[in-house]
């Protein structure tokens, strides 16, 4: 991502703001993982929209209209003797030169400068409750000003969560977003293409999520977007299920969700598939249905279209096949009305995905679904899972869990699937695996 991107950003957000206002956010804290061993670290989404900074103990403030500059990070300070142990820094020098930063200061500093930013502002744009500790210090920096009324000093009467505005800009994806979404995608769908050309029974599901790793890395994605799900036979019924650390049997079908986390951008692709190559006739059939859903769902992400529609078209083809089988018994309309597909099929058809996999945005304004429109980017992931604890259905489809999911990007024609590399014909599938 460039670094006018960013810049872009901050100045769209800033307008919105208004006058006489100040953003505020912190940087995401470091977490510990186990005694002095810290995760690794991977910043906030909010914050790295803005600033492409990828430090941990920042603060970023927005000032409209600041003459000395708009944009400020605080930031640590360079220092020799600890970068030496963990790496160089930004510093202030840094903060300017590599990130574009209009002013930047030590961050053991903030609490003498930060409260100066504050004075005479209407609004401050922050969200509480996000980062308790750092609510506090807010608080306490907003008191100290009010025990300056006195002195003419005036102290901001309004606190507007900055996510109002913030997940809104983040729903609609630039062209450089959608650059490193397709590059998530297409290397997320190689991953599950080796997964299947080296899947057999006897293994175990974490070798598989190991290759899934494996592909992540060498095609440039240092992260999976979140924990792989590779759950063969009645794990694949766990929606999820992440121990990934069951044998492979003759004769399972295994779902894997799994999605590579490129440039912060994620993808998130699911895939089901025989684990000696072959369908068996009930897990065709079971898997023809959640696959003619998934079309079915596509055909209504399209501009006009509301977020809601592709679920309604995929439950209409879920729960006529569920009837159709069997498995359910009664009329359509009626089965529909009811929900009598929710014991198979638990979950709705997608989600917002972007640099987080359940992305920011909302899904209604007001009480109407949101209207799907260019930019948005969603996955479509209809499913069934019929486990054994069902004693209603009759064996031959026990513990045969189905989930196939792609990210689907709105254009102004229709939409366009960012993960069609990922094979999800049954029949490619099994000519693949028998490769």
């Amino acid at each position: 991502m460039n670094t006018q991107e960013f810049t872009k950003r901050r100045k769209h957000l800033m307008e919105l703001m208004g006058p006489d206002s100040v953003a505020i956010l912190p940087a995401a804290p470091q977490r510990m993982r186990n005694r002095d061993t810290e995760f690794q670290y991977r910043q906030d989404s909010d914050f790295y929209y803005l600033t492409g900074f990828p430090e941990p103990e920042a603060v970023v403030v927005l000032v409209p209209g600041r003459e000395h500059g708009e944009y400020i990070l605080f930031c640590r300070e360079n220092d020799p003797d600890m970068e030496v142990w963990n790496g160089p820094r930004a510093g202030q020098e840094g903060a300017v030169e590599r990130y574009k930063a209009d002013d930047s200061f030590p961050i053991d500093d903030i609490d003498d400068i930060l409260p100066g930013l504050l004075e005479n502002k209407e609004r401050v744009f922050y969200t509480m409750g996000a980062s308790p500790d750092f609510d506090q210090r807010l608080i306490g920096w907003v008191n100290r000003l009010r025990k300056q009324s006195r002195a003419g000093i005036h102290t901001p009467g309004e606190f507007v969560s900055l996510e109002h505005h913030l997940h809104d800009m983040r729903l609609y994806k630039s062209s450089q977003e959608i650059k490193a979404m397709r590059k998530a995608a297409r290397i997320s769908a190689q991953a599950h293409i080796r997964a299947m050309q080296n899947c057999k029974p006897g293994l175990y599901e974490y070798q598989i999520e190991a290759e899934l790793l494996h592909t992540f890395m060498q095609q440039g994605a240092r992260f999976p977007a979140y924990p792989s799900i590779v759950g063969g036979g009645a794990n694949g019924c766990i929606l999820h299920y992440i121990e990934n650390q069951s044998s492979l049997n003759d004769g399972d079908l295994l779902l894997i969700d799994a999605g590579a986390e490129y440039d912060y951008y994620a993808a998130d692709i699911s895939r089901t598939f025989p684990v000696n190559g072959k369908y068996s006739k009930a897990q065709r059939t079971l898997y023809d249905i959640v696959l003619e859903a998934q079309y079915a769902a596509i055909e209504q992400v399209k501009p006009g279209n509301h977020w809601n529609d592709p679920h309604e078209a995929a439950l209409k083809v879920l729960t006529r096949g569920l009837k159709d089988v069997g498995i359910l018994k009664g009329s359509l309309k009626k089965l529909l009305e009811e929900q009598a597909y929710k014991p198979y099929y638990m979950h709705r058809t997608g989600h917002w995905l972007g640099m987080d996999v359940h992305d920011v945005g909302d899904y209604k304004v007001d009480t109407e679904w949101r209207v799907l429109e260019p930019g948005m980017t969603l996955t479509i992931e209809p499913g069934l899972y019929i486990s054994a604890r069902h004693s209603e259905v009759a064996r031959k489809w026990h513990n045969i869990g189905i989930r196939i999911e792609d990210d689907v990007l709105v254009t102004r024609e229709g939409c366009e699937v960012l993960t069609r590399d990922a094979p999800k014909d049954p029949d490619e599938i099994e000519a693949l695996m028998a490769e």
